[in-house]
């Protein structure tokens, strides 16, 4: 069957993003074809845009890892779902057989692949997937704040909870408060009893910071966060440190933590290298861990919390999926609080 996608044919601007009509294969052996009714936009959306080391496209790619809609149709032996079911799809696919898919680490298999870069993604009407991403609708909520859940939360629960062990009592600084996954995990942090600081470089984000749980906000245009951390805490630093900025702001992190503290960072959109004096890292004793997204099995968990109330997804703005276009460039311009999400008519 054909449907209609935004897609790229080279890398680029937000300009490369065009409209095109596309094949779609049949839904083959524990496969699904679901109608996409709504995809978020993330930074990995922006990077593969813009070209990365080493990746390969096969053109005309579609990008999208966030994608919520209805099954359409069921290949042969297809489990999870039935026809007509609201479903949410896991953001990444892996092998599914190997020690660390069956041990519940899949996005550690070496054949990890997430939805729009290193394999077709959901920015269009139809896309075909395996019956394994089918995950449970969580509830009446519309499919614009859905799809702002899978790939943010499950990044931001196994920096939270699986790496960094927040605990009752801590003090945890998450940078970029507006970004989508921060916006998750200051919710994940106090649902686990912590104390957070919330670091914004934008005074107009403040409050919204303030209104998903934080409980102190520092404006690093106009403060040093160092500084901040180390007034609210008595000078003993922040427990945690969530990252993904990068750059100078993770040097300044190993500053900020407190000793036997832990620095979780799961990117670098300032930059991927920052120069840190060791000193403080072996001596006050902190732990530095890498993350990357987080297992396919806690979506779950994290779909049940949504349905209950207690984690909610973070919507900034909504456009159409013919507007792609302007989505990245709100993203790229750091303009939105939260997510972009695009619906999908």
């Amino acid at each position: 069957m054909q449907t209609e996608a935004v897609v790229l044919r080279a890398h680029g601007g937000p300009e490369v993003l065009v409209r095109e009509t596309i094949d779609v294969a049949d839904p083959g052996p524990r496969e699904a074809r679901v109608r996409v009714r709504a995809v978020a936009v993330n930074h990995i959306d922006v990077w593969v845009r813009r070209g990365l080391p080493h990746l390969k496209l096969a053109y005309p790619h579609r990008l999208g890892a966030d994608m919520v809609g209805e099954v359409e149709a069921l290949g042969p032996g297809a489990r999870g779902a039935r026809v007509g079911d609201k479903v949410v799809i896991a953001p990444a696919t892996s092998c599914g057989v190997c020690e660390l898919c069956l041990s519940g680490r899949d996005n550690l298999c070496r054949q990890y692949a997430i939805f729009g870069e290193h394999t077709q993604g959901g920015y269009a009407r139809h896309l075909v997937v395996p019956d394994a991403n089918l995950l449970p609708y969580p509830g009446a909520l519309p499919f614009v704040e859905v799809a702002a859940v899978p790939l943010v939360f499950l990044t931001a629960w196994q920096m939270v909870v699986d790496k960094a062990r927040v605990r009752p009592g801590q003090t945890v600084l998450v940078h970029a408060a507006g970004s989508g996954v921060s916006s998750a995990a200051i919710q994940i942090a106090k649902l686990f009893g912590a104390r957070v600081v919330a670091a914004t470089g934008s005074g107009r984000k403040v409050e919204r910071a303030r209104s998903l749980g934080a409980d102190e906000v520092i404006d690093c245009a106009t403060y040093d966060f160092v500084v901040e951390v180390k007034r609210l805490t008595n000078k003993r630093g922040a427990d945690v440190v969530i990252e993904h900025v990068g750059g100078e702001t993770m040097a300044k992190s190993v500053l900020a933590t407190a000793s036997g503290g832990r620095i979780v960072t799961c990117g670098a959109t300032a930059g991927f290298e920052a120069t840190i004096d060791l000193r403080h890292v072996f001596f006050r004793q902190i732990e530095i861990l890498g993350s990357t997204m987080g297992s396919r099995g806690s979506l779950f968990g994290i779909l049940e919390r949504v349905k209950e109330g207690t984690l909610r997804p973070v919507v900034d703005r909504v456009l159409p999926l013919w507007d792609a276009r302007e989505a990245h460039r709100v993203i790229e311009a750091r303009e939105a609080f939260g997510k972009v999400v695009l619906s999908v008519d």
